[in-house]
């Protein structure tokens, strides 16, 4: 303090918004021109910014706040995969929204070698992000382990095992694999066969349990024969769809652990001259637009994608504010949409 009583250091959001008596929010938005504040409140954060000498740029915000104002959003994927998976785009759109409304800048990183893992980490120990959000993470990626390490607060987009101790935002996977065979069951369907995702990832080897638990409620035999892996592609699920019918040419259900797996059997189905659904019903996930544009269109179970990504980042947020561990691991969940695959 110095001698005439008058602070010496940069002033931060908090004492302009403690000076103008609103909350932190309101003056990141009166900052940054948002139309969403009153013009009483506007009034009293200028009058506070004025008085205190705040300075409302990203740079100084930094300083004074010892934060960088920004979140990376990790996707371990490559470009194509990114633009071409409706579940990315919905994830981006839900974490950007609730980031925009805290005045938060969100960095989008595709870590599609050891190299550029490398070069992310480096890029982590330097202290340049406020916390992580990982998408698509594998059982044996070493990413959330780093974070943990370097003390920075970090979100998953589901999880690596029934043991996770990240904080993390997921759906229920597994009753998405048991209501789609249900439905197939209660369609007639007996011979249904599954295109799963890699099994690597969790979210995967859930919505296998939940097939297998589906056909044990509907009293329909276990098969392997009928159950193929692939990764979450269109191409994936063609490769399996080709694998399953030279297997089990009389397959008469498939549930595909994503909506791109489905359509990927879809066109596999149409070259084998078989007729979806009368000869074989189909069930996808995800209920993305993929879903909708099929033809025909596409049975799906719905995940709230875009509500993962508010929740992912509103739980970053708090951990960034120094908030509590409530709500650190949360499972939303799913809902089947009737269409005309089956």
């Amino acid at each position: 303090m110095a001698a005439s009583g008058r602070r010496t250091g940069r002033p931060t959001l908090e004492e302009v918004a403690a000076r103008a008596g609103v909350g932190r929010g309101t003056v990141s938005r009166v900052v940054n021109g948002s139309p969403r504040v009153s013009d009483r409140a506007r009034e009293a954060v200028g009058r506070a910014i004025a008085e205190l000498g705040y300075v409302p740029d990203r740079a100084a915000r930094a300083l004074a706040g010892a934060r960088t104002g920004a979140v990376a959003l990790v996707v371990p994927e490559t470009e194509s995969r990114l633009f071409a998976e409706p579940y990315f785009l919905d994830i981006i759109r839900g974490v950007s929204a609730e980031l925009g409304d805290a005045d938060m800048q969100l960095l989008l990183t595709l870590i599609r070698s050891g190299r550029e893992r490398q070069r992310f980490e480096q890029y982590l120990a330097a202290q340049r992000v406020d916390g992580v959000l990982l998408v698509s993470v594998h059982r044996d990626d070493p990413l959330p382990e780093l974070v943990a390490r370097l003390g920075l607060p970090a979100v998953l987009n589901g999880r690596r095992s029934a043991e996770e101790r990240v904080p993390y935002v997921d759906c229920d996977n597994t009753g998405a694999g048991r209501s789609a065979v249900a439905h197939l069951a209660g369609r007639g369907r007996r011979r249904i066969a599954a295109i799963t995702g890699p099994l690597d990832m969790y979210a995967a080897r859930c919505r296998l349990d939940g097939y297998r638990d589906g056909l044990a409620a509907a009293g329909l035999p276990a098969d392997e024969r009928l159950v193929a892996e692939a990764d979450f592609t269109e191409e994936g699920g063609r490769r399996a769809m080709r694998e399953l019918l030279g297997r089990r040419p009389g397959l008469d259900g498939v549930f595909a652990a994503s909506d791109l797996l489905a359509a990927g059997a879809r066109a596999v189905l149409r070259e084998a001259g078989r007729r979806v659904p009368e000869d074989v019903a189909l069930v996808g996930v995800d209920d993305s637009a993929v879903a909708r544009l099929m033809d025909p269109a596409l049975t799906s179970v719905r995940q709230p994608i875009e509500e993962m990504g508010r929740r992912m980042a509103r739980i970053l947020l708090r951990q960034i504010a120094g908030g509590g561990a409530d709500s650190r691991h949360v499972v939303l969940p799913t809902e089947l949409v009737v269409r005309d695959s089956g």
